[in-house]
């Protein structure tokens, strides 16, 4: 095996250049513990080593052979190449949006009160809403609702039930959660005395 600092041939765009950067192994092991939460402790019994080895290979002070790489990639559950390869920076957008509550923007319909959330990201991959429910019989949606992606409902206050095309009726409450093919039909009533709200994720992709 070669020294651990070795050189790693990563190739990247920077401003219409290929650029090749080293990849330190013990620093990448390092990361992906710490990113895991665990202490040396823990992450050396994850990868059936002893914690003495585990922190030598962090620190460069050995190389280590096949065996302990494949160790040490099962422990942390990933493969042995992924050892070799930090994620791509062209992959690591840093995006984020925050809404205060009751400051997502509002859409009504018949049945559903809807507050979309995190409106200031676009092209997001997934479209998260809080939902009062207002519908109180399965016959006031005059049909299914179905759209491509699949979709998870959270109920975050009262009691719902959800229709589905294809399974039986099920009631839901505080802290249950459904997750399915928004392509087949669906719909959502409220079984409260006051409107029930859910939390819905639909993915856009």
């Amino acid at each position: 095996m070669s020294d651990p600092t070795a050189i790693i041939r990563i190739a990247r765009e920077n401003g219409g250049e290929t650029r090749v950067e080293p990849l330190n192994l013990g620093e990448r092991v390092r990361e992906l513990r710490k990113s895991r939460g665990w202490t040396l402790e823990q992450a050396a019994s994850q990868a059936g080593l002893a914690r003495s080895t585990l922190s030598k290979i962090e620190n460069g002070q050995m190389s280590p052979t096949y065996e302990a790489l494949k160790k040490l990639a099962e422990g942390l559950a990933i493969s042995v190449p992924q050892l070799f390869t930090p994620p791509s920076r062209a992959q690591v957008m840093g995006r984020m949006a925050t809404t205060r509550a009751g400051e997502g923007q509002p859409h009504l319909t018949t049945t559903y009160e809807h507050e979309l959330l995190a409106g200031a990201m676009k092209s997001k991959k997934m479209l998260p809403y809080r939902t009062r429910v207002r519908a109180r019989a399965l016959e006031e949606f005059g049909g299914w609702v179905r759209h491509d992606g699949e979709e998870f409902l959270l109920v975050l206050t009262g009691i719902v039930r959800l229709y589905t095309e294809f399974y039986e009726p099920v009631d839901l409450r505080r802290g249950d959660s459904a997750y399915y093919d928004a392509s087949m039909g669906h719909n959502v009533i409220s079984l409260s005395d006051e409107d029930a709200t859910i939390l819905w994720v639909t993915s856009l992709a």
